[in-house]
């Protein structure tokens, strides 16, 4: 079930204690189960307070708690405490990542490549210790190398945390909502591509000699089969064929070109 509230805080002996109880209990001890809860209920200040940290980013507060918590049940799960180290060390960067790769893997508006994920949160960081550093906004130099990255890296990093937040196409961008993003968007005009095409199509119709060009108007202008061109022009079908098929390679290098 979602955790909703904090537990009635206990002392820290007494949150260690719980934790290297259950910890240590036997797999088979009975009162394991209720060992552990009590050791979660036990450090979920901690949670809380980590999950604070990552406050004001857009997640609502109780998510980024609940994420925590799903950390700090599974440092309580993994703990050993006969490696001698502290339970608190131990729980901060599982909870911590927890959080993380919530943000990572559930927040982008649009999937990015986990590579421009993690370079996004190295890059945010960068900045807020360089404009503390410098009194002053990093530049893309001063980022890249604080970071030991390239320029370009960074702008790849910055580029693709474009994607981390995205805009409506309903969107209203007037007052009273008559007109939205989507109303700015343009469709595809193939009248475009036909003028350039005509515009590229007369200096290719002019490379071709006088009778190839007679037999490509014929065919596509006038709108004649090949046997009604050859009468016109008194030669075979055949031939009308073969100057049609020459004629209709030279257009294509020509514009392709």
């Amino acid at each position: 079930m979602p955790v909703t509230a904090v537990a009635e805080p206990r002392t820290a002996d007494q949150a260690t204690e719980l934790i290297t109880a259950y910890a240590t209990a036997d797999a088979g001890d009975p009162a394991r189960p209720a060992l552990r809860e009590r050791a979660i209920e036990s450090w979920l200040p901690l949670a809380q307070h980590l999950a604070r940290r990552y406050g004001g980013r857009g997640e609502p507060a109780d998510d980024l708690f609940q994420v925590a918590v799903v950390g700090l049940i599974k440092a309580v799960d993994r703990y050993q405490a006969d490696r001698g180290v502290d339970f608190a060390a131990f729980a901060i960067p599982t909870i911590v990542g927890e959080v993380k790769r919530h943000f990572r893997d559930r927040t982008w508006a649009i999937r990015v490549p986990r590579r421009l994920q993690e370079l996004r949160l190295e890059i945010t960081a960068a900045n807020n210790t360089l404009t503390h550093s410098l009194g002053r906004a990093p530049t893309v130099a001063d980022v890249a190398t604080h970071l030991g990255i390239t320029e370009e890296e960074v702008l790849e990093g910055l580029e693709g945390a474009r994607a981390y937040n995205t805009a409506s196409l309903s969107a209203p961008l007037t007052d009273d909502g008559a007109t939205t993003l989507a109303d700015t968007l343009g469709d595809d005009d193939n009248a475009y591509e036909l003028a350039e095409l005509r515009i590229s199509l007369g200096p290719a119709i002019a490379a071709l000699d006088e009778r190839e060009q007679r037999i490509v108007a014929l065919r596509f202008h006038g709108n004649l089969t090949q046997t009604e061109i050859a009468d016109q022009i008194g030669i075979s079908q055949m031939h009308v064929s073969r100057l049609l098929t020459k004629a209709l390679a030279k257009l294509r290098r020509t514009l392709d070109s």
